[in-house]
């Protein structure tokens, strides 16, 4: 096994942080993602937590603040699961790279994306029991990775809006797959945001707060905003560009993945989709002429609304170089962009255009003689 526990295979961009995504098969045909191939993406080292002495502080503009140990979770609220998707901002980064160099950012591939199936309790139940207040707008998660790639260090952190934390489906997860959370995924706590980017279900929870604006950590109030392709992200202050939360539509494809030959003829591609917060992935279309032509891929029912799609059609490879090229539409007609360029940004965010795999044939072809 790899670090953490990961597969062999697992394609690592960073040591420390810990910052890793498996290969593109790994995920093919799986609805959950299995502990040793789910992506990890941190800010800072993982911490060191004694679940014994951890508790969780709930306060801020609420009525009756708390403080609860992870027994005390376990016995005062009603524990839930929730099949749900989580998928970092930076998945398919590699992509906006091959337009323009981004300095300082990991190339992630299509594998910063993951679902699990999450136990814990509804972080609406706990708000109940604390009152929130009436000039509560922001729900903010506090959390004790501190990361020293920001100058000078900054612990982790991040908001939602009130509506959200309250929805129902946001959870304070204690479990990953039927077994405890694994120390590098937050244990002993973490906030599962379905829908959000993954910057907002934070790890290593120890801080629940209710306010009146957003978090002003870093990584709210600075990272995770999309920035007009001219700014300099060194230069930039706080609040500026757009901040990220619930994921545009997107897809990849998963299998084959590119990197062997394939014999010529019938072929199944396999890939997943998703529509982030609740919208459902309607359509996906293949293509195997640069997007002259398309036809449409058998698509999976989500297993929950918070869960991604996968999907599966068989064409016939002709002889030489094919790029298969995929994209989705969501529930609510919205579509993928063409083109990576089309939503290149410095920091290399939210890229959903079209995903493309170039497959090679090899030997002689179906009708040869």
């Amino acid at each position: 096994m790899g670090p953490w526990g990961k597969r062999d295979d697992i394609l690592v961009h960073r040591c420390e942080p810990f910052n890793a995504e498996p290969p593109r098969h790994a995920l093919a045909r799986h609805t959950l993602t299995g502990t040793e191939s789910f992506y990890s993406r941190n800010h800072g080292p993982v911490p060191r937590v004694d679940a014994e002495a951890w508790r969780l502080r709930v306060d801020g503009l609420v009525d009756r603040p708390l403080t609860l140990s992870l027994n005390e979770l376990r016995e005062r609220f009603e524990e839930r699961e929730l099949v749900a998707t989580v998928q970092c901002a930076g998945n398919r980064r590699a992509g906006l790279l091959e337009v323009r160099d981004i300095p300082g950012e990991d190339p992630w591939g299509p594998g910063a994306t993951s679902t699990a199936r999450w136990t814990g309790v509804r972080l609406a139940d706990v708000l109940a029991a604390a009152g929130t207040r009436s000039g509560a707008r922001h729900v903010a998660f506090a959390a004790p990775d501190v990361s020293r790639l920001v100058d000078p260090p900054q612990p982790f952190g991040g908001s939602v809006p009130l509506a959200k934390a309250i929805s129902g489906e946001v959870l304070l997860a204690w479990g990953m797959n039927g077994r405890p959370l694994p120390e590098a995924h937050g244990a002993p706590l973490r906030v599962i945001v379905p829908g959000w980017i993954g910057a907002r279900s934070v790890k290593w929870l120890e801080r629940v707060t209710a306010q009146a604006e957003p978090s002003d950590n870093y990584f709210q109030a600075v990272a995770y905003r999309v920035l007009p392709p001219d700014a300099d992200p060194d230069r930039t202050a706080p609040g500026t560009g757009i901040s990220l939360g619930p994921v545009a539509v997107n897809c990849a494809i998963l299998a084959p993945d590119g990197g062997t030959p394939l014999p010529p003829g019938p072929t199944e591609i396999t890939g997943y989709a998703y529509a982030g917060e609740d919208r459902t992935v309607a359509r996906l279309d293949v293509s195997l002429d640069g997007g002259h032509t398309w036809a449409q891929a058998e698509l999976d029912a989500p297993p929950s609304p918070w869960a991604w799609q996968h999907w599966r059609l068989t064409v016939d490879l002709p002889a030489g170089e094919t790029v298969v090229t995929a994209r989705a539409w969501d529930s609510t007609g919205a579509t993928q962009p063409e083109s990576p360029a089309a939503v290149w940004n410095p920091k290399g965010y939210a890229n959903n255009s079209w995903d493309r795999v170039r497959l090679r044939t090899a030997g002689p072809g179906p009708d040869a003689r």
